[in-house]
């Protein structure tokens, strides 16, 4: 069985694991649908516990960006988060509508 989707959502990366995702930007509101991520690669027990958690807390992130202008749906600017051991790729390409990020144990 492949470890790489069909489809790759997201920010792509050559870092394995990692969760791709393509938010839905409504407003400063950012809201997540299933069928508009993947995960390439495999995410160990531990981290897939962690991931639960610092995956709320960088949605928060770029809710705040968002409302601030620091990150803006009409002009591409890629911005790094990090949280709990997690890193957070993410960037609206400019696409008006859309924020696409990664996410990935951070590699030290």
């Amino acid at each position: 069985m492949s470890l790489i989707p069909a489809h790759e959502w997201g920010i792509k990366s050559d870092i394995v694991p990692r969760l791709g995702v393509r938010l839905v930007q409504e407003g400063n509101r950012l809201h997540y649908l299933a069928d508009r991520a993947s995960i390439t690669g495999k995410f160990s027990d531990a981290e897939c516990l962690k991931l639960d958690i610092v995956f709320p807390h960088f949605i928060r992130q770029m809710e705040s960006m968002l409302t601030t202008g620091e990150m803006n749906p009409r002009h591409a600017h890629g911005v790094a988060l990090y949280h709990n051991g997690f890193t957070c790729e993410a960037d609206t390409f400019g696409s008006c509508g859309y924020v696409y990020i990664a996410i990935y144990p951070t590699q030290r």
